[in-house]
């Protein structure tokens, strides 16, 4: 191994993530992976895997060996052995070095890399932490005080990609798969109203709080399961909508109106409680575009 890291300190819900375990939704397994995959990539594409963390931070010792990290993601701050560092960027590790992230002024999600593999067991392809099926990383939860990583041998200089464009303004969806259950005013209301992110948020989920009453008295309650993809926006039973995330469940019950599309998931992951926000369609093929373009 080419470094051990012993963990001094984690904020909740701080994981192992990899690319994702693609292709397992037949299992009842979603794909995971990083919440923000734009900064994940900006943190270093040399090395299998690489820690999330949330908005809490995280604080972590070299106990042996030495590496290479760099670190994206929200705006936080990052010390080394007490000295400040600039977010974004790389730093050069040995023995005894200790790094501390904590929270700066926006974002949720945060992304260290390093110059080779995590050493996790993969399973089903990936090494990637699960929030729902308990798979992945350090048996399958998040990291915690005492937890020891190993990176394996011969790490190559880690490679950051450049920062991924972001749109502002309205979050752009599509139409969900149940758009057409909801009378057209209602749809209209959806797109001129605006939504809070609301406190209640993690890796499977984020509600809203819809004070423009845009759901209020919905009675879609419920329909056959079926797929789930990230960035549904699934309106619960009691007319709370709630957008599906990364360790969303593989069916769902409740009608989706939208969808966000993948170019601008990234932003929405980031987003704090409290936030405004609002939607505005495109069409499908605007939104295959628009990935391609970031590729």
């Amino acid at each position: 191994m080419s470094a051990v890291l012993a963990i001094l300190r984690a904020g909740p819900l701080t994981t192992i993530q990899d690319e994702g375990r693609f292709g397992m939704l037949r299992h009842g397994i979603s794909a995971s992976g990083p919440m923000d995959r734009g900064a994940f990539e900006q943190a270093g594409r040399s090395g299998r895997g690489g820690i999330e963390m949330t908005r809490a931070g995280i604080e972590f010792r070299v106990a042996s060996g030495q590496c290479q990290i760099g670190f994206a993601g929200g705006d936080f701050t990052i010390t080394i052995n007490g000295a400040p560092a600039q977010w974004l960027g790389m730093a050069r590790l040995g023995a005894g070095d200790v790094v501390s992230i904590t929270p700066g002024a926006w974002g949720n999600y945060g992304y260290l890399r390093f110059d080779t593999d995590l050493m996790a067991e993969a399973i089903m392809g990936s090494i990637a932490t699960s929030s729902r099926a308990r798979l992945g990383g350090v048996n399958g939860r998040p990291l915690q005080v005492g937890d020891v990583l190993e990176l394996a041998e011969q790490g190559t200089a880690t490679k950051s990609a450049a920062p991924a464009h972001t749109a502002e303004g309205p979050l752009r969806i599509v139409w969900g798969l149940h758009a057409d259950l909801f009378e057209p005013l209602q749809r209209q209301k959806f797109l001129e109203a605006s939504f809070d992110i609301s406190s209640s948020m993690d890796r499977m989920g984020v509600r809203l709080n819809d004070s423009c009453c845009v759901f209020a008295g919905t009675n879609i309650l419920s329909l056959a399961s079926d797929a789930i993809v990230p960035g549904d926006v699934q309106i619960l039973g009691d007319g709370t909508p709630i957008v599906l995330m990364r360790d969303h469940q593989p069916t769902g019950g409740y009608p989706r109106i939208a969808t966000i599309i993948t170019a601008d998931l990234d932003r929405f992951a980031q987003l704090r409680p409290g936030t405004a926000i609002a939607f505005t369609p495109v069409t499908v093929e605007h939104a295959q575009d628009l990935l391609r373009s970031r590729r």
